[in-house]
């Protein structure tokens, strides 16, 4: 297959100054067409676990990839993943991890102020014994309870 340029190089070399005029005419009305237009932002639908269900369906039954079905079903290629390889979204259950973290989002999307967390019912924590001997901990190494 030619490229334009190539096509147009052609057109030259045989002498054809009509067709490049028409070219040219081309160009010119599509240059005066053309617009940049802000990025557009697709929403998918919403997972539910009919819809993780019929995803599994489309991937046993046909040959399609993931980027097909989540063509056709109307989600992201990485929702599909998650459902194909680690089940998720295929129970309703709202203490679910993907469950939680999408009623996250809704709230952080609405404004809403983050839930307070519940008074934990444990013991107060131990006062430590200002005379017992300080352990210090390897400097070089951060452990998770470090930050």
């Amino acid at each position: 297959m030619a490229t334009l340029k190539e096509f147009e190089d052609a057109l030259r070399e045989h002498g054809m100054n009509m067709a490049l005029a028409l070219l040219e005419r081309l160009r010119e009305r599509d240059r005066a067409t053309r617009t940049v237009k802000p990025a557009r932002r697709l929403t998918g639908q919403k997972m539910t676990p009919e819809l993780a269900r019929s995803i599994l369906e489309l991937h046993a039954s046909t040959g399609m990839t993931q980027q097909e079905i989540a063509f056709k079903v109307g989600v992201n290629q990485g929702r599909v993943n998650e459902v194909i390889k680690r089940g998720k979204w295929l129970t309703d259950d709202p203490h679910a991890p993907e469950a939680v973290a999408r009623d996250r989002a809704v709230a952080r999307l609405r404004g809403e102020p983050k839930p307070r967390k519940a008074a934990s019912s444990k013991a107060p924590a131990k006062v430590k014994d200002k005379a017992a001997p300080q352990t210090r901990r390897n400097q070089g190494q951060l452990a998770f309870g470090d930050l």
